[in-house]
Formats: structure tokens, sequence, C-alpha cells
């Protein structure tokens, strides 16, 4: 009961009015002595007509109008005479003198509490304002003891009526509490739980109901993430489906390709200039298929294979692209360039460097013929004394904000119409597997620019840089 929040807003409720009743006891208490001493003061002055009535009043009719007024004696002033109304002895000499006349409400609280905290019993001295306009000045003398009593007795009333108030109030929260905002939120848990359940199931997302502004817009958050969930998990779904298929091809396709390769080693014997120039390409073109779907293979199995690190010439494998790149544009008005050093060698898998520069140079190539416009790819090579850079340019028409906005997604971040946008996805976890970056340098109307950085170092470039 006490964990759960009307649990806790029922407790925190009584305790608040229980506060705001104490703040208000003071000055009610205070206000309930003013009027005592006000009831007082008229009382004697009552029973002070009684002497005026007759100037010759016995003893004990005195004795009796002054215990029926409370007090020990009472003084009038009237036309700046102070004359004693009515005496009686009194029991010992006065402690304190209250004037009623036009008190502050600090010097009301003060005396009040004063009178509270104070157990002797006191003599007062009570001056006031005579009612009726019945003079200039009223002055009694009582006994303290029964007003302390008598405040002590209304406070008590007065801390009981709150306390019931406060479980009142405090009940009448609760149960507003359980119908606005308990029993919502239980509906919300109870829809995130049969959610839960079967997430894949488009049916459990939540319809937001709730009257309250805060509860309605976090159904609507609930909602659009459950969306987002459930349409990733299908596609989660598909995705395995897909991978799943893709091994099976990869695999049969491994065998084909294989069987390819026993009839290229007879093709490299001919003595046809033509075919004795394009065997070796055709020879490494089959091997790279091979190659790739074993990788396909272990991609299936979640990761890319660990890069076998050699020492590779750069230029042949850029030379080994753009071979291959140029056969496929060769009806089209496509150039290629390459810059870089000669003897430039890096240190990595050339299979996988292949893989990376072959992706962005035919992403390239593919964006530059959907326009049907003339254009140019290079590829440059350099290196400092921490990295070796890889640079692939365009002159094409740039990527489109989907394509940045999403660019190393898969299937998402596609340039071309129908396309995967798994070719970026390849390439920057092959240049990562290296422990380099491919990053974005430009793209624009007149071009694009992907930069590949390796370290030289062991250490990755993420982690040299943290």
């Amino acid at each position: 009961m006490l964990n759960t929040l009307s649990g806790r807003f029922l407790i925190l409720t009584t305790v608040f009015v229980m506060l705001a009743e104490v703040l208000i006891f003071v000055p009610s208490v205070a206000r309930f002595r003013e009027d005592y001493l006000l009831a007082r003061l008229e009382r004697a002055q009552l029973a002070s007509l009684a002497l005026e009535a007759d100037d010759m009043i016995s003893p004990a009719l005195e004795a009796e109008l002054l215990l029926n007024a409370g007090v020990y004696n009472v003084v009038l002033r009237r036309d700046e005479m102070r004359q004693l109304a009515l005496s009686s002895p009194i029991p010992s000499p006065i402690d304190v003198t209250y004037d009623m006349r036009d008190p502050t409400a600090i010097t009301l609280i003060g005396d009040a509490l004063t009178t509270l905290v104070d157990t002797d019993e006191r003599i007062v001295r009570v001056i006031g304002n005579p009612v009726r306009d019945g003079g200039l000045l009223i002055e009694v003398t009582m006994d303290e003891m029964p007003l302390r009593s008598a405040m002590i007795e209304y406070g008590l009333n007065v801390l009981a009526l709150s306390a019931v108030i406060s479980v009142i109030t405090a009940f009448l929260l609760f149960l507003a509490v359980q119908g606005l905002l308990v029993r919502p939120i239980k509906r919300v848990v109870g829809h995130m739980q049969h959610y839960a359940k079967a997430p894949e199931d488009a049916r459990r997302i939540i319809t937001p109901s709730a009257s309250v502004t805060e509860l309605h817009d976090a159904e609507v958050a609930l909602q659009s993430m459950q969306t987002e969930l459930t349409g990733a998990l299908k596609q989660k779904e598909r995705l395995a489906q897909l991978g799943g298929a893709v091994a099976k091809v990869s695999h049969d396709l491994r065998n084909i390709l294989t069987s390819a390769q026993l009839f290229t080693d007879r093709i490299e014997g001919s003595d046809d200039p033509l075919v004795k120039r394009m065997a070796p390409k055709l020879v490494g073109s089959i091997t790279r298929a091979v190659n790739l779907c074993e990788t396909t293979l272990a991609f299936g199995r979640v990761e890319e294979p660990a890069p076998t690190l050699s020492r590779v010439n750069l230029s042949e494998i850029v030379g080994d692209v753009i071979d291959s790149e140029r056969l496929a544009a060769a009806d089209y008005d496509l150039s290629f360039a390459e810059d870089i050093p000669a003897g430039m060698t890096l240190r990595g898998d050339g299979e996988q460097l292949y893989r990376a520069i072959f992706n962005l140079v035919r992403n390239a190539r593919q964006a530059i013929m959907a326009t049907g416009n003339a254009g140019e790819i290079s590829v440059e090579g350099y290196e400092d004394d921490n990295a070796w850079w890889i640079k692939v340019n365009d002159t094409g028409p740039g990527l489109p904000p989907k394509a940045q906005e999403f660019l190393f997604q898969p299937f998402q971040g596609g340039v071309r119409k129908g396309g995967s946008g798994l070719g970026l996805v390849i390439a920057g976890d092959l240049v990562r597997g290296h422990g380099g970056r491919l990053t974005l340098d430009r793209t624009g109307p007149d071009g694009t620019s992907f930069v590949i950085q390796l370290p030289k170092a062991d250490l990755s470039l993420d982690l040299a840089t943290e």
C-alpha cells in the first residue's frame, strides 16, 4: 500500500493538510484568545451597570456580579476620571497587562503563545474600549488559568477537526488519483505487457485514449515506439530469411565458380593474344567471386572475417578495380583516372581493400551513368606519418538528402532507385576491420568524394582519438 502511487498520495495529502491546519492553528487560537478577553471586558461592563443603577449594592451581590463576569475587579474611565466600579480581593499581585485596544496580529499571536506555554497561575490586567461608547476605557483584573484551559480545549477541537478533514480530503484525493492516474497508468502497463508477448503482432499496438494530456502524450510516444519496433522486427525477420537465402545461393554459386576456375586454367594455354591478355583478368574476377561467396557465407555467421594483413601494392588493387569498371562502362562517356605513387604499399588485406574500393568506384559509376551525362572517376592515394589515405572522387550529381541521412545504414542509404544501400555499408565494415575510417569528404552538384583512412600503427583510429 505504501509503495503504490495512490498510497503515497494519501499519506502526503494527510501530511500537507495537517501542516496547513497547524499553520492556521496559531492565528486561530490567537483570535479565540482575543474574543475571550473581549467577552470578559463586555461582561465586566454589563456587571458595572448594576452599580450605576443602584449606588448601594450588597457585598454578596457585588461578589456574584464579579463571579459571573469572571474577573476580580472592574475599573471604568469616563470623562478623564478613573472609577473603580466593582472590586474584590486579588489573590496575588498582577503579573502582566494586556492592552486589547487595537493590538497588532503579531502581538496577539505572541501573547497567545505565551499564555499556552506558561503554566504558572498568573493574575493579568486587561485593558480595552467599552462597548456602545460606555466610556473611555475599561480595565479588569482576572485569573489567566481559565483562559489557558479554554484555549487548550479550543486548540484540541481544532486539531481533531483538522485530522478529520485531512482524512476525508486524503481519501477523496485517493479516489481521484485512482480514477485519473493509477488506472490509466495500469492500463498502459497492461498494454505494454500484452505487446511484449508478441511484438510482431501489429494488433497489439496501443491506441491512445487517455483524457489526461500527459498520459495521452505518453501513449502517443509508446504507440510510435511500438510501431517502429514492430516494423524493425519484421525487417529483421525478413533480413534473416534473406540472409539464409543468400547463404544458400552463395554456397551453390561458389561450387559453380570453382568449376569455372578449372576451365580458365585451359583458356590460359591459348595462343590467341586477346585471350592471353584477358585470361588473367578473368581468372582474377572468378577468384574474387569465389572469395566473395566465402565471405558472404561468413557474413551469414554474423561477422566479416578478420583481415589477413600483408604488404599490398595499392596501385595494383586500384588498377584491377578500374579495369573492371572500365569494361562495365565501355558504352558510356565515362573516364577513369588514378593518381597513386607506383611504389606505394600499405598493410592490409588485399581482397577486402579491393572490395571496399570497388564498392565506392562502382557506386560512383552507377550514379554518373544514371544521369546519362559524361563524367569522370578518379582514385588518389597518399600517405603521411600516421596513416594511408585513399580518396575516391567523381563528378556525379551528388548524394540526395536521404542518402546523406542514412549514409551507412543498410537498405536505407541507397542512391539509385531499387538500390539496397549495401555498398557503403560493406565498404565501411571492411575499412573498420582494418582499424580505419570511411568518411564522406564532400558531396554536391559538382560531385562526391569519399576518403578511406588506414592507420599505420596497430591501434585503431577510433581508439587513438579517444
